[in-house]
Parts: structure tokens; C-alpha cells; sequence
């Protein structure tokens, strides 16, 4: 297992339309997980999407995409590593080739502006927020229009992942946790109710025992990557059983691959109780034999779990 923690600079995590998008390979679109051994999954990509408004907290979408090394779309060699921007540097968001972008969301952006042809969007939704935040007076204005993109407090803030492989739990560690919670509780609670508490402990106390004694070990971890292991869980309640996770359209069943954390959401300032995107655990199950593909992509699976209310 891989526990990721977010440091400063490219986590990236853009909203679009309005979702949000994770990339790991310079992370901010993309979990990028090649398959070592698997030469048509030499670049291969998860994509996780989700709308920020609660009332659609449902739609949560991932998508898989997959090449060999030779392709049509990738330097067979890996590009040079570039300085990242500068803070509070405008991301460009224009192409110098290909399809336009918009300049709110980065999707692709057919429309244009009627007046200057050099603004694109998506919608006129986004074309009306960028209109009343700027682009009004900046229109006619020559200079760099097409390639900077201004700050619309639409997508979620950008961060460096930095990823570690998880030391393992000894029983001494578990054992060792469970003791400062009952010392620290002993002055405050009878010695004969401590003792008729911890012989009723509950499948949900020790699945939340272990969430917390998992994530001691590294408190900021954003996601925890194990393909083919078991996630873990906040709460007992709503785990998936295995006739929940649908089976691949190829017929092969879908496995764990990947899980997000809860700490995120305070990177991405998304943790207004009641106002914006909240989970638990998010826990991504794809394809074990992640097909083939070609140059499309296709979706996968992904479970919420929300963070249950523990005594």
C-alpha cells in the first residue's frame, strides 16, 4: 500500500463542469497506475470525477484509459522535467495545437467569444461567469488573452503529490494505541465501566480503531494505492459486499485499486459541512484484468462511504 500526501504545487484536483479531476502523473487529471509486465498498459490513467454541490454528491464517476508506449499521443521517451510554475503563476489552459479549451474549466471549448474570438468555453454558463469576472474589460484588450487563464475560484487548488510506500502495523503498535486511549480516559471513567466497555466493543469501534491507527502513521495521507487489496474502511456500516462492485463489461471482475481519503477535502477547501462534496472513504474497484482499450476509455467503479457517527 501507498499512502499520498499532498506537499505544495500540482495535486490538481480541476473542476470540471463542475467536477473535479485528479491526475498523478504530474498529478492533476490523472491517478497514473501503469501495470508493470503489461506492454499495452505502458501509460494508463484513472480519472475521478465528482460534482462539489451536495445535492449531486451521487454522481461520482471514474474512467480508465490505457496505451502501449509506442503511440500516437506520447513520446516514446519521457518528457524533460521542467521547473514547476511559479506561485501564483496564470495556468495555461490554450493549446498551441488541437482543440480549444475553456478558459473556466480546461474541457474543451467549441464556443467563442463573439467580440475578441479569442476566448473559448464549454457553455455559455462558463462564458457568462467569465464575462462578469473580467473578461469584460480585458476583450478588446491585445496581449496574452488566449494563454493565460484568470482566477475564477472555480477550480480546486493545486498541490505536489508525494508518494510512500506505508510501513506495516505490528500488534505492539495496535496494542500500544488502545493503552493511551483508556489511560487517558481512566480519571474520568470507573475502572467496572472500562471493563464492560471493552468487552461490548462494537465491529464498528474496531473498524474506526483501525482507520485511525492506520492513518497515525501518516495523518495528511490524501489517497492510499494497493491494487488487489483490501481498502480501508472508516465505518462498518456500508461496506460493499462483492455482488455490489459490477463486474467490467469485458466479464472480468472488478478489484480494489485505489481509495481517497477524507483529509483531501481540506486541501481542496471542499469541507463545509453541508455545503459542499464530503465523504468518508472513496474507494475506486477497476477491471482486474484492465482490458484493453485502444485509444477510448471506460468506466469503472467507484464506492462512497460516508463517515458514521461513532460513540
Amino acid at each position: 500500500m501507498a499512502a499520498v500526501r499532498a506537499a505544495s504545487a500540482e495535486l490538481g484536483f480541476a473542476e470540471a463542469a463542475p467536477a473535479w479531476r485528479l491526475r498523478s502523473e504530474q498529478f492533476p487529471s490523472k491517478l497514473y497506475a501503469p501495470l508493470p509486465g503489461r506492454a499495452d498498459a505502458f501509460h494508463r490513467g484513472l480519472f475521478l470525477f465528482c460534482c462539489r454541490e451536495p445535492p449531486c454528491c451521487a454522481g461520482l464517476r471514474v474512467f480508465r484509459n490505457q496505451l502501449p508506449r509506442k503511440n500516437d499521443f506520447y513520446p516514446y521517451e519521457p518528457p524533460s522535467e521542467d521547473p514547476p510554475l511559479e506561485a501564483g503563476a496564470s495556468v495555461c489552459l490554450q493549446l498551441k495545437s488541437g482543440a480549444h479549451l475553456c478558459r473556466v474549466c480546461g474541457c474543451l471549448g467549441p464556443k467563442t467569444c463573439s467580440r475578441c474570438h479569442k476566448a473559448y468555453y464549454c457553455s455559455r454558463e462558463h462564458q457568462t461567469l467569465d464575462w462578469r469576472l473580467g473578461h469584460k474589460q480585458a476583450c478588446t484588450q491585445s496581449g496574452n488573452l488566449d494563454n493565460t487563464v484568470p482566477d475564477h475560484s472555480f477550480l480546486f487548488p493545486e498541490f505536489e503529490i508525494v508518494i510512500e510506500t506505508e510501513d506495516e502495523i505490528t500488534p505492539e503498535d495496535v496494542e500500544k494505541e488502545d493503552e493511551s486511549e483508556v489511560i487517558g480516559s481512566m480519571g474520568e471513567v470507573p475502572e467496572e465501566e472500562l471493563d464492560s466497555m471493552a468487552k461490548h466493543e462494537s465491529r464498528e469501534d474496531k473498524i474506526f480503531q483501525k482507520f485511525k491507527t492506520k492513518i497515525a502513521q501518516e495523518p495528511e495521507q490524501i489517497l492510499r494505492y494497493g491494487r488487489g487489496i483490501a481498502p480501508l474502511w472508516v465505518s462498518g456500516e456500508n461496506i460493499p459486499q462483492e455482488q455490489d462492485v459490477p463486474d467490467c463489461p469485458c466479464g472480468a471482475k472488478r478489484i480494489f485499486e485505489f481509495q481517497v481519503m477524507p483529509q483531501l477535502l481540506n486541501y481542496l477547501k471542499a469541507d463545509s459541512l453541508g455545503r459542499s462534496v464530503d465523504w468518508g472513504v472513496l474507494a475506486v474497484f477497476t477491471c482486474a484484468e484492465s482490458c484493453r482499450l485502444g485509444a477510448g476509455y471506460t468506466e469503472e467503479f467507484v464506492w462512497k462511504q460516508e463517515i458514521a457517527d461513532v460513540p
